[in-house]
């Protein structure tokens, strides 16, 4: 699935993170280009590795990339997915609305679109649904 939505420049994220009320430091700068720039379902891991490779000096501890990633999530810059029966955290800046796909055997997280999967809940009306996450898994044929 290809993502529409166009990659920021720093610049952009500075002011992605400005506009959502967050104080635009160096660090979070550096993760917001990682995770709101490249894509994909990196966990902290693999951002902190990214970061380093990006910005090696001075090198960044996992702990703020962790402190960073939780504030862009309660921002709403970032969404955290939950992999079931996992303590893997992912982390997905796509905001337009979709699901996904994960392969069980490689572990790759897909992005699948909203309007290929019809979700059709029936709940009693005492009910309101705020949001929808749909997780497929499976693997490739």
């Amino acid at each position: 699935m290809k993502r529409t939505d166009t990659r920021p420049s720093p610049v952009d994220i500075e002011a992605r993170l400005i506009e959502a009320g967050i104080r635009p430091t160096a660090q979070r700068i550096a993760v917001g280009s990682v995770v709101l720039r490249d894509g994909g379902h990196p966990s902290a891991d693999e951002v902190k590795a990214r970061v380093d490779r990006e910005f090696p000096v001075p090198r960044m501890s996992l702990a703020t990339v962790y402190n960073t990633l939780k504030v862009l999530v309660a921002a709403g810059l970032l969404k955290e997915i939950r992999l079931p029966h996992s303590e893997k955290v992912l982390y997905d800046y796509w905001r337009s609305e979709h699901f996904h796909f994960l392969d069980e055997d490689t572990g790759e997280l897909v992005d699948i679109p909203a309007e290929s999967v019809a979700v059709t809940p029936s709940l009693a009306k005492k009910y309101k649904i705020s949001s929808i996450d749909v997780l497929m898994k499976g693997t490739r044929t």
